[in-house]
């Protein structure tokens, strides 16, 4: 992943920060997506990527706030002819992103993954997998509208079904006499999960820190994996 321009060659150091500011922006599946889609639509507002991505509204502000913070997208006030603010409508900048050896560089990532994995030993890699899903799982909530966080835990568990679907999870909320759930149909980590289970603890950190961030009372969640044996990846609580 680079970006096209004249500029002289970067340092080591500045480098470093580049790739690290491109892997942070365009790791992301779904946000490499709304950037090619905002690049190829001018003036496109945030509920209209909801629709097109099938994903929360305020999902898509998280990954316009990240692509704009990064230089990648800029937005101006859509004229607004009812009542209300006016929508915000976003277009790509002049900078010019090549995206290269996406699959090999995700293949490396994974494989470094898994050494981490190995010689952190089960027990360190699991509790750095829940920190990390907690952590992020906050992050998101941040950028979640107050009004959003919904009265009901069922209505939390989409606000949050949606997150994780946009981070590759495949999620929907579930309601039955038993509780309420969350489960994953596909996971983003594919074969690194089923060789290190553990890495499961990153869909339970994420749920219990998108509740927290969003004040949930109960943020207590339990997990269940197809990695583990499960017949299932759901999180309950």
């Amino acid at each position: 992943m680079t970006i096209s321009d004249t500029r002289p060659a970067l340092s080591a150091d500045a480098f470093t920060e580049h790739l690290r500011l491109l892997t942070s922006v365009f790791g992301d599946a779904t946000r490499r997506a709304i950037y090619f889609h905002v690049k190829q639509n001018p003036g496109t507002t945030a509920n209209e990527l909801a629709e097109a991505f099938g994903i929360h509204a305020n999902v898509a502000r998280h990954h316009l706030e990240k692509l704009e913070d990064a230089g990648f997208v800029r937005n101006e006030e859509r004229r607004s002819t009812g009542v209300g603010r006016p929508a915000k409508a976003y277009q790509a900048t002049e900078a010019v992103i090549e995206l290269g050896g996406t699959d090999k560089r995700d293949a490396l990532l994974v494989r470094l993954l898994e050494r981490a994995m190995d010689l952190l030993g089960p027990e360190a890699a699991e509790k750095m997998a829940m920190s990390v899903g907690e952590e992020y799982g906050r992050e998101l909530a941040s950028s979640i509208a107050s009004s959003d966080a919904q009265s009901s835990a069922f209505d939390a568990l989409r606000v949050v079904a949606d997150a994780l679907t946009a981070h590759g999870f495949a999620a929907t909320a579930e309601s039955s006499s038993a509780g309420t759930s969350l489960v994953s149909s596909t996971c983003p980590f594919g074969d690194a999960a089923v060789h290190h289970p553990v890495l499961c603890a990153v869909d339970r950190g994420l749920v219990s820190g998108m509740l927290d961030g969003m004040g949930s009372t109960n943020t207590m969640v339990k997990l269940t994996s197809k990695a583990r044996g499960d017949d299932s990846c759901r999180t309950s609580f």
